[in-house]
């Protein structure tokens, strides 16, 4: 959601920036991560929602789950939480992360490119498509490959909003709508 994302923002730039000054990218990553996953708990959810839940009882409640879902949360990570939970934004987590990530990637000069392929490919054939976008962007490329049967042949490839659709499914798809019209 547009709005989610913009609520947001305000919050991964400022835990971005603190990741920045003590180098801590790795592991902001994996607690945010931790903390979006908590986010997807229909449960823990609920606890976000419920106007009898206190602040301070969420932000503990949570990052005890944290804790136990293998976050290690320093004080300004429960800083963090118990800032959200004051404002009523730990709804927000998910975004937060994603936005960190993006954040960092770009400040990395990477990359995350997913390729869904019909049929395998060799590591010798990721290197080179790697290696080709690299040169393309200009950036460090990370490479994940899924293969999907439901693409008939062909590949396709995503980075960001970046889309290169050359699977057989989708010029089929072109093919009919060029017949229908």
């Amino acid at each position: 959601m547009a709005e989610n994302l913009t609520l947001a923002r305000p919050y991964a730039r400022a835990v971005f920036e603190l990741a920045s000054e003590k180098r801590a990218f790795d592991g902001w990553s994996k607690t945010l991560s931790v903390l979006a996953a908590l986010c997807a708990d229909a449960g823990v959810c609920a606890l976000f929602t419920s106007p009898k839940a206190v602040p301070a009882v969420r932000a503990e409640v949570i990052g005890e789950l944290a804790t136990k879902a293998g976050a290690k949360l320093d004080p300004q990570a429960r800083n963090f939480l118990q800032l959200l939970a004051d404002n009523r934004r730990l709804i927000l987590l998910p975004e937060i992360a994603a936005e960190f990530e993006r954040l960092r990637a770009e400040a990395e000069n990477t990359l995350e490119v997913e390729l869904v392929a019909a049929m395998p490919v060799a590591a010798a054939e990721q290197k080179l498509i790697s290696d080709a976008l690299h040169k393309k962007l200009g950036r460090k490329i990370t490479l994940k490959y899924v293969e999907d049967k439901t693409l008939i042949g062909g590949a396709v490839l995503r980075a960001g909003d970046m889309v290169i659709d050359g699977s057989v499914r989708e010029r089929l798809s072109r093919l009919t709508a060029e017949l229908v019209h």
